[in-house]
């Protein structure tokens, strides 16, 4: 899994950390939404509550809105940066726009087919300064506002299916340059993912849906 979350109960609701196979991160999305699921389904909270997370990132909260869970997550915008040259050959492409947000690098290319076509040298991007590398296009289906890939190898993830923190990023950057509050963004990846997003001053709300498939016993 490219990310798991670990629980525990505090005063002010639950602390939530999360790591990658090889290191902890400072925000995830769908570990997120996957802590909130199971503890509506285990009963820790009851269904109709919010939940409230304490994590490095701050407080997150995640709400049940019929099917779908609402996560309450910090913007992170990217500015603009010079220097993309390594990551362009990385890469193998030229960049529209080059930025870095709090946490990665956004590469924008000019259309969807670019993006689908990028065939990432990961071990030159693992050497670069980024928590990962954010790649995004407008889309070329009218179903979705933009697309995106996520390529994460210093964190031990080659590419991510689907990553809910990078659309943090990529909200206030599509907002700004569509004029929409509201958005709904593919991320293209092999296994592909439907993320919808609302853009409310400094915070994203990230929604989707989590189905429990497996259960286990964890014996420390």
């Amino acid at each position: 899994l490219s990310e798991t979350a670990f629980v525990s109960p505090s005063s002010d609701g639950y602390a939530l950390r999360w790591f990658t196979p090889r290191v902890e991160v400072d925000l995830c999305g769908h570990a997120t939404l996957a802590a909130a699921h199971a503890l509506w389904e285990e009963k820790r909270v009851d269904g109709s509550e919010s939940i409230v997370f304490l994590s490095k990132s701050g407080p997150l909260t995640c709400t049940r809105r019929g099917g779908t869970v609402e996560l309450d997550f910090p913007a992170t915008p990217a500015r603009p940066v010079a220097g993309p040259e390594a990551l362009a050959a990385a890469l193998g492409a030229d960049p529209r726009f080059f930025g870095r947000s709090k946490f990665d690098a956004l590469f924008v290319v000019d259309d969807e087919q670019a993006l689908r076509a990028l065939a990432p040298d990961f071990t030159a991007i693992e050497t670069l300064p980024y928590r990962g590398v954010i790649v995004t296009s407008p889309s070329d289906d009218a179903r979705f506002d933009f697309v995106s890939r996520f390529f994460a190898p210093a964190a031990g993830i080659d590419e991510d299916p689907v990553t809910g923190s990078a659309h943090c990023c990529l909200a206030p950057y599509w907002s700004e340059r569509l004029g929409k509050s509201e958005l709904t963004a593919y991320q293209a990846s092999a296994r592909g993912g439907v993320v919808n997003l609302r853009v409310s001053g400094e915070r994203v709300v990230l929604g989707g849906q989590a189905v429990t498939v497996m259960r286990g016993i964890l014996l420390v």
